[in-house]
């Protein structure tokens, strides 16, 4: 198996969801999906049984202004609308997480309020995992704990254990996974790690084809995997350069002053963590 294989539950919540609009039942096999782009960060287009693409009609049935459909997305992204001319020019599908880069400014003072009240997802995360490892303790405890549906990642069990039957017994089940790029995606570098609909053999995960995406969607998608790439780098060199150039990349981050101060601050918060960065947070301990 592929060593960068990662499971995704969040296709998932977007079939069950699109299957709803169809007036399918949720998990229903009719409608044929595909994903691609990066981990939180995916596209997709749908078909239907007769081959012909819907992914045009459910832009209008799902994000026109008139539409009557609201999609259920995920718990801990507010379902603030997308622009519908934005989205309709995308010619795909976005994910929830899209909200954060296509209407960051209603995203970020959303996120602005909850940390006035601690009421953050970090915050609301460290309580829920606190109740439920309390009730782990617990040896008799025979039932799925209601704490886990505010955590998230509904479905996180069943696609981990479909994964490993299709492994197991080569089932050749077609899942969203994060794995090598192989190609599939033709806008990005051929050895990057990618998330995408893949068959999953007993020898790894197959990705299929993609191609190309238009320019609404290709640049930014290039430009977040430009700044994992940096990250990485940074990561494994304790290079504070390449990791400050990712961060002023970073579209979800202002640049300039305020930015590097941020970096710092996070560097030296997180200073057990990162022996590789040691000499660089001595020297900003001694500048502050």
């Amino acid at each position: 198996m592929e060593k960068t294989l990662g499971l995704c539950n969040i296709p998932i919540s977007i079939t069950t969801d699109i299957n709803g609009v169809m007036g399918l039942d949720k998990f229903s096999e009719e409608l044929f999906f595909k994903f691609a782009g990066l981990n939180h960060f995916n596209y997709h287009k749908v078909w239907d049984k007769q081959g012909n693409q819907i992914t045009d009609y459910l832009i209008e049935k799902i994000y026109h202004p008139d539409a009557q459909v609201k999609l259920k997305g995920v718990k801990n992204i507010k379902e603030y609308p997308y622009f519908y001319e934005q989205i309709k020019d995308l010619q795909a599908l976005p994910c929830s997480y899209h909200r954060y880069y296509y209407i960051t400014e209603q995203m970020l003072n959303d996120e602005l309020q909850e940390f006035k009240k601690d009421t953050t997802r970090a915050e609301s995360v460290k309580k829920t995992e606190a109740e439920l490892f309390e009730l782990y303790k617990d040896e008799n405890l025979d039932h799925k704990p209601e704490q886990l549906e505010k955590r998230g990642g509904a479905y996180y069990s069943d696609v981990a254990c479909e994964t490993i039957a299709s492994i197991e017994n080569d089932k050749r089940k077609q899942m969203v996974v994060c794995t090598l790029n192989n190609g599939a995606i033709a806008d990005l570098p051929y050895d990057s790690v990618v998330e995408i609909s893949s068959i999953i053999t007993s020898h790894g995960a197959e990705p299929l084809n993609w191609g190309k995406f238009s320019p609404s969607i290709r640049g930014l998608l290039q430009l977040m995997k430009s700044m994992e790439e940096c990250v990485v780098e940074a990561a494994i060199k304790g290079d504070y350069n390449k990791l400050l150039q990712a961060f002023i990349m970073n579209p979800l981050i202002t640049s300039g002053n305020s930015c590097k101060e941020m970096l710092d601050e996070m560097l030296v918060a997180n200073e057990k963590y990162l022996p590789q960065f040691k000499e660089i947070i001595e020297k900003i301990k001694n500048k502050y």
